[in-house]
């Protein structure tokens, strides 16, 4: 458990110092022993410590039981129980779904505002189903095709509805307007996927404005 904290807090910070993420905006999480660990609303990825995430169970309809391996799990279990998730926590839920028809019971989730992710995703006529073309072959070995979400605004209803109906047959995804989400088996997949998505975007970004 605090190994993961820690792996994403390193994670976290990475996307801050690198400028993929400012601000309070973005979230990450991972599931551990039945729980979902969320980064808590207002957090910043720049100064994320394993205090700052939120637990909550895999579904609304699940009880949230305070149980944990040993007793120092038990602390950060009851800590985290207590504060509370980002407001986009719905979309990674259904990112988990997603995760659990391919078998995978653990899993992470990411979502940043990371620049050529951005701007890409605000160009007209975007495929839905494979946005970011593969210039390279590392986002198709790494990730798959990349799904377009219709813009809806950040945390509302509107966007988890509009993400349920693009979540299926991806681990990556674009929100127009808004930033990517990758999800995977554990953290670094799902980092290593987000990393491949943003370097991928870039590259496209940059061989349109040489009209290439």
């Amino acid at each position: 458990m605090q190994e993961k904290l820690e792996l994403a807090c390193r994670i976290a910070k990475s996307y801050f110092d690198r400028g993929m993420g400012s601000g309070t905006t973005g979230n990450l999480s991972f599931m551990h022993d039945g729980m979902i660990y969320i980064t808590a609303g207002g957090t910043c990825f720049g100064f994320l410590t394993p205090g700052d995430f939120a637990a909550v169970p895999l579904r609304e309809t699940d009880p949230s039981v305070l149980t944990a391996a040993d007793s120092e799990e038990q602390a950060i279990l009851a800590a985290a129980l207590k504060k509370k998730p980002s407001k986009e926590l719905p979309l990674h839920r259904l990112a988990y779904d997603r995760l659990q028809k391919d078998g995978i019971d653990g899993g992470a989730v990411i979502h940043t505002h990371a620049t050529f992710s951005v701007l890409w995703s605000c160009l007209p006529d975007l495929d839905p189903e494979d946005c970011v073309p593969d210039h390279t072959p590392y986002l198709r070995m790494k990730m798959g095709s990349c799904g377009l979400i219709p813009y809806e605004k950040p945390g509302s209803p509107a966007l988890f509805e509009a993400f349920a109906r693009g979540v299926e047959g991806k681990y990556g995804w674009l929100l127009s307007h808004h930033g990517l989400v990758t999800c995977g088996k554990d953290l670094m997949e799902a980092f290593g996927r987000s990393e491949e998505l943003e370097e991928s975007c870039k590259v496209a970004w940059m061989l349109r404005k040489a009209g290439l």
